[in-house]
């Protein structure tokens, strides 16, 4: 880190309105493990928050403040495995693409993604499949003769106040769409609010995860994200998150992120209690 005075706070480079990770009322998972971590090394939390798409790292991990000159945030919590922009610590998750879809007619016996293929064509070609573009979901559809169905969103919004959890509970809430394909966490976030809203009483909503694939990587390790040359800082979360990986499972359960082992299977089951 820098100098002694900045030793009493963590500072986390956030976005703030992107749930289940992150937002300014600190409710996502990642605002959850930062807290962890700020207790374990005797700091308090500060954020720098901006929206997590292009120019996030630039303008949060890599800028500094103009008064003090010191870098404005020190760790992004959530970033893959191997990130091109910054170093990465060890990996605290591994999850999975998965659909999600109100459980009806015969969605309501999916087990696995690729139950959807069981269906009887007739039924399956009538499916509005919701899907953001350039991600794996896109490429199964595309391999599976089914792209002509689907409702396509981009990967980035221009609209800050915009997420891909808000876009899909509200086209999935109002119909538009009859499935979608997000990413892991995404999914059970989705399963979990939806189960406290006033539609759960009309039908209920699933997230079935997808299995390993030969040809398309549906599941992703998530690491913490320091700058390149932070050996000491890098090293200091590493041990952390050895130390302590029970109790970020514990946190990522709590909001239904579907965890799998090494061998790429679901570990835990969904809960659809919230935090």
């Amino acid at each position: 880190m820098h100098a002694n005075e900045a030793q009493a706070v963590l500072r986390v480079c956030a976005d703030p309105d992107n749930l289940p990770l992150s937002n300014q009322r600190g409710e996502g998972y990642e605002n959850k493990i930062a807290e962890e971590l700020a207790r374990d090394l005797g700091r308090r939390v500060e954020y720098t928050y901006f929206p997590q798409r292009m120019g996030f790292v630039r303008n949060t991990l890599r800028q500094r403040d103009e008064a003090t000159k010191q870098f404005k945030c020190d760790v992004i919590i959530g970033v893959p495995k191997g990130y091109e922009l910054t170093a990465t610590t060890k990996p605290y998750m591994h999850s999975t693409y998965a659909l999600v879809f109100a459980e009806k007619n015969e969605l309501r016996e999916l087990q696995t993604a690729d139950d959807l293929l069981k269906l009887p064509r007739e039924r399956l070609s009538k499916l509005r499949l919701g899907v953001f573009a350039r991600s794996p979901g896109a490429d199964w559809l595309l391999r599976n003769g089914l792209l002509e169905q689907a409702v396509m969103y981009a990967q980035q919004s221009g609209d800050p106040a915009e997420n891909p959890a808000h876009t899909i509970e509200q086209d999935l809430t109002a119909g538009k769409i009859d499935v979608a394909i997000v990413w892991g966490p995404i999914a059970g976030y989705l399963v979990q609010r939806h189960s406290k809203s006033p539609q759960a009483t009309s039908a209920r909503w699933q997230a079935v995860p997808f299995l390993p694939d030969p040809t398309i990587k549906f599941n992703y390790e998530i690491a913490m994200g320091v700058r390149f040359g932070e050996k000491q800082w890098q090293g200091e979360l590493d041990a952390w998150i050895d130390a302590h990986q029970g109790r970020i499972d514990e946190i990522l359960s709590s909001y239904s992120v579907p965890l799998l082992d090494a061998s790429g299977k679901v570990k835990q089951a969904r809960r659809e209690n919230g935090p």
